[in-house]
């Protein structure tokens, strides 16, 4: 995703969506591996504190939250809804430690791992693990479209998508690299579907404009077909598959 997809705009457009899509069925195992007393949730690229919103309501426990951002003006929109205690910290993911996470009950994450470098999720997962700490990371894209009506050039623009992701990040690979670094990490680790399922509207057109520009800027060659492609964003519903993982790590040593 480009810069412009951590727009507030676009963050409140896609709510609605990221909160149907979630794997709620994940969390009966991560309610019986958290204490029963107030917990510290830390938020991780939290946004405009969507996961919170989503999240708060689903545990029993009294919380503190932690978000983190490196954006300042959404660290600010984050703070001004949603309930109990918050706390806002300005910073960069690549520098998560294992001493980050003291007195942490719950990391959380949303639509950040395909966003990530292999390195950055290493270390994610290596401060979790040291620090005995759950993660539940949702919404990560596996790279994978279903467009319907379907067109001649999807696969196309599937591919120069999933290409783009690639060249810095983990893209559509996160997925697999973080079930492998739990694992390899003596954690227990779920995953589940979470796919957005988008009739025509707003959001499915905003989706397009941004996956085909991303798409034409890995392979120009795509360009002159994206206008027609575009204007099918009237009648078009999409389902973009993400999957949401769930990490339960051991006792820390």
């Amino acid at each position: 995703m480009t810069a412009a997809g951590f727009a507030p705009e676009w963050l409140a457009l896609r709510e609605p969506a990221d909160a149907d899509a979630r794997a709620a069925d994940l969390l009966g195992p991560l309610r019986a591996v958290l204490p029963d007393t107030r917990l510290v949730v830390l938020d991780l690229g939290c946004g405009t504190g969507s996961m919170r919103r989503w999240l708060s309501a689903r545990l029993d426990q009294p919380q503190h939250w932690i978000l983190q951002d490196r954006d300042p003006q959404l660290l600010e929109l984050a703070a001004s809804t949603g309930e109990g205690s918050v706390e806002l910290r300005d910073g960069e993911l690549a520098a998560l430690r294992r001493e980050d996470l003291a007195g942490v009950s719950l990391v959380t994450a949303s639509a950040l791992l395909d966003v990530l470098t292999a390195d950055e999720v290493d270390g994610l997962v290596t401060a979790c693990v040291e620090a005995g700490c759950p993660a539940l990371l949702t919404l990560t894209v596996t790279g994978r479209v279903e467009l319907d009506p379907p067109g001649p050039w999807d696969e196309r623009f599937e591919a120069a998508f999933n290409q783009h992701q690639r060249r810095h990040l983990l893209g559509p690979g996160a997925v697999p690299f973080t079930l492998d670094a739990f694992r390899r990490r003596g954690a227990r680790v779920l995953t589940r579907p979470s796919p957005w399922r988008l009739d025509p509207g707003p959001l499915a057109a905003e989706w397009l404009r941004g996956w085909v520009g991303a798409a034409c800027e890995q392979v120009p060659d795509l360009t002159a077909s994206a206008p027609d492609y575009l204007r099918r964003a009237d009648d078009l519903r999409v389902v973009v598959h993400h999957a949401d993982v769930l990490a339960i790590p051991g006792p820390p040593p």
